[in-house]
Formats: C-alpha cells, sequence, structure tokens
C-alpha cells in the first residue's frame, strides 16, 4: 500500500459537511457464484435481486431492499491481495436461537463470542470462499 507522505497522523482531511453515512456493500470475489448465492440467501436469509448488466458474472444480495454484498463470479483469487488486514465482514442479526439451529442443520461450522460489558452476542462463520461472516445480535443472550 502507498504511504500517504504528506498526512501525519496528527493532521485531519475531514471537513464537516462530507460525513460517512453507513458501510454500502462488500464486494466478494467467489469461485463458485451458485454456491455463494445460495450461501447468503438461504443460510443468512438476503434476497438474490437486481443487478446492473455488467459484461461478468456476478450477484447481488439485499438486506432491507439495499444490496449489501455483491458477488463477482468466476474471480477468487484471481486478483492480488489488495485489501490489506481486511479480517471479516458483520451484519446485524436477530434471533440467535434460529440462526444457530439453522447453521447446524446445515453443518455449517460456527463459533461464537459474548462481547465483555455489552449486550452483544457474536457468531462467526465462513462463506463458501472463507471469507469469515460474524453476525451481531444485540440483546440477546445464550
Amino acid at each position: 500500500m502507498a504511504e500517504i507522505s504528506w498526512l501525519s497522523w496528527s493532521e485531519s482531511v475531514y471537513a464537516p459537511g462530507m460525513p460517512l453515512k453507513s458501510l454500502d456493500h462488500v464486494t466478494i470475489c467467489c469461485a463458485d457464484l451458485a454456491k455463494s448465492r445460495a450461501f447468503y440467501a438461504q443460510v443468512l436469509g438476503m434476497t438474490d435481486e437486481d443487478r446492473p448488466g455488467f459484461a461478468f458474472p456476478g450477484a447481488w444480495l439485499y438486506v432491507n431492499g439495499h444490496p449489501v454484498v455483491h458477488l463477482i463470479g468466476g474471480r477468487a483469487n484471481a486478483v492480488p491481495d489488495t485489501t490489506g488486514n481486511f479480517d471479516h465482514v458483520a451484519f446485524d442479526a436477530t434471533d440467535l436461537a434460529a440462526m444457530r439451529a439453522a447453521l447446524t442443520k446445515a453443518g455449517i461450522p460456527f463459533d461464537e463470542a459474548k462481547v465483555p460489558g455489552r449486550p452483544l452476542h457474536q457468531v462467526f462463520l465462513h462463506d463458501p470462499d472463507g471469507v469469515k461472516v460474524e453476525l451481531n445480535f444485540r440483546g440477546e443472550t445464550s
């Protein structure tokens, strides 16, 4: 990654009026587009909806009417590691018991953690291409 020599950590380039609103989406290069579509739709409950007619295979998976996961088919490992230390993608979720049951039924391994001092329970799993997915259940325990 190129170093920004003109910017020191004591300086800020942020100016009022240019705030970020939210994380818009993540793009995942996947080896098997059908398998990844099924994971995000059938395991996590996203809807597989409209996607622009790009000249390459892919899919957009939606949550509450917004395309939050963009899949690009047939390109796993084709792109050099350009995302640095990216570790995982996290989603707000509901119904911890139902998610546990669904993952167990599907034979998808997962780990769980409680966040100390917060009413937050986390479930960690991996998609078909090894991307770590974190599900956050606020106010739900055990």
